[in-house]
């Protein structure tokens, strides 16, 4: 298939790149002319502009937006609807606000443009893992995106098959489903990300739990010194609580067991803020999750080794730098 990308950072380089590699054709658009450069030279063909970029597409046209959420998002939408026609689609696969792609989706179908949100999950690392996407919007759009979509995946690869899963069909072990109409995608990837801090926590605070068993406030005979890396790589095989997330917190003990590195300055991007404000519209208790995002906020104001922990993490999978590190490097 033919698709245009407007944003070419971290995630949208590598999924134009991903998508070469499946022979579709990409039509590239970013604010830096050396991004679209750089993808020019791999294969992709550049644009100058918004209307450049849909005027090398053909009917009916496919742009995915691959920006921040918020303004840069919503202005993309706006240019694009005053170029593109009625059939064309516009792909968000960013982290926006669920109740976002509700209100775009609207102003879209009222000018004939199909509008889907696709919950990116992958990183960093997507380029060669493929990307777990969370789709949102109608029928009949995402059906067409369907070979973009299976492109970007991971596919079954060597994960077994879950029991009784060959009796439900569906794309689920390709890496990508469509959760149903518009915001739909974005809601799942949102509360996802909010598990996601979750998980991050727990292990976080146990591995601080290990580093600090040498306190003098213990009593010396309950004292250890923990070889931490090898606690996390001894955790990575055959232990119930292994995990990705867990192979990225190996990586980065292995190569500063102190990480040194880290302030422990940990941000959040929107989307835990975002499922705590839906748990509080449901009316459902998310303890765990609600003290993950907290931690987040404490940790701007000091310093725990849990914290370095959680921002090494969040710089592994996604390439995430602390605001500290990018004053010191630039």
């Amino acid at each position: 298939m033919q698709l245009g990308m407007v944003g070419l950072g971290r995630m949208g380089a590598n999924m134009t790149r991903r998508l070469m590699r499946a022979n579709h054709q990409l039509v590239v658009s970013d604010l830096s002319a050396e991004a679209v450069k750089a993808l020019v030279g791999e294969g992709a063909t550049g644009s100058s502009s918004i209307a450049d970029l849909v005027a090398k597409l053909k009917a009916p046209r496919a742009v995915w937006i691959m920006v921040p959420a918020g303004n840069a998002t919503e202005q993309t939408v706006e240019n694009l609807l005053q170029k593109l026609e009625a059939g064309d689609t516009i792909i968000d696969g960013g982290n926006s606000y669920f109740k976002d792609d509700v209100r775009r989706a609207q102003y879209c179908k009222a000018k004939g443009v199909h509008y889907v949100d696709v919950g990116t999950s992958g990183g960093v690392w997507g380029l060669e893992r493929g990307y777990c996407m969370m789709i949102g919007g109608p029928k009949e759009a995402v059906q067409y995106l369907d070979p973009i979509f299976k492109s970007l995946a991971p596919g079954r690869g060597d994960i077994p098959r879950t029991p009784g899963r060959e009796k439900l069909g569906g794309t689920a072990e390709e890496g990508y489903i469509h959760c149903g109409p518009s915001g739909s995608g974005h809601f799942v990837k949102m509360v996802h990300n909010g598990i996601e801090y979750g998980i991050m926590q727990a292990y976080a605070e146990g591995f601080d739990i290990f580093r600090n068993a040498t306190s003098k406030e213990i009593p010396a005979e309950l004292r250890y010194d923990l070889n931490l890396p090898d606690i996390a790589e001894v955790w990575r095989r055959g232990s119930v609580i292994s995990s990705w997330l867990l192979d990225l917190t190996a990586m980065a003990l292995a190569e500063n067991p102190t990480l040194s590195e880290y302030t422990g300055f940990v941000q959040d991007s929107g989307e835990g803020r975002w499922t705590i404000q839906a748990a509080i519209d449901e009316a459902v208790p998310v303890e765990v999750l609600s003290a993950a995002l907290y931690a987040r906020f404490r940790s701007r104001q000091e310093h725990t080794f849990a914290e370095k922990m959680l921002s090494a993490m969040r710089q592994k999978f996604g390439g995430h730098v602390e605001p500290a590190i990018v004053a010191k490097t630039a």
